[in-house]
């Protein structure tokens, strides 16, 4: 059973910065891409940003959803099975839970149908 450990959440003012660590362990194999995802009271999870982490042509190759990018960034130190979310410049509209998913399937990250083990969150408050 795989496990996913989320830490690093946390209150910030607008415009502030906060990086997001997820440590996965009870699996030898990689993911084939990790990701994490938010929800915000009232509204459906969504993809933030996702990373290939399983090898293959796209090890490395991320994704961002549209109203993070150039903003966040999300990386990987293999050796320690730790994903990161770098988050910068932070607003209102980035106050949710954050999420770290895995999909061992190597069905993709983009979305959350596809997703085979999650973390249990981390709250991200901001205030303006």
């Amino acid at each position: 059973q795989v496990q996913l450990v989320e830490s690093g959440g946390g209150s910030v003012q607008e415009g502030g910065s906060l990086r997001l660590s997820c440590t996965t362990s009870g699996y030898t194999s990689d993911a084939y891409c990790m990701a994490w995802f938010r929800q915000a009271p009232g509204k459906e999870r969504e993809g933030v940003a996702s990373i290939y982490t399983g090898g293959g042509f796209n090890l490395g190759s991320t994704i961002y959803t549209h109203s993070v990018e150039g903003r966040f960034t999300i990386s990987q130190d293999s050796a320690k099975k730790t994903v990161y979310l770098q988050m910068n410049n932070l607003n209102t509209e980035d106050a949710a839970t954050y999420y770290c998913a895995a999909d061992y399937g190597g069905r993709g990250c983009e979305v959350s149908r596809t997703i085979d083990y999650w973390g249990n969150g981390t709250l991200i408050t901001i205030s303006s």
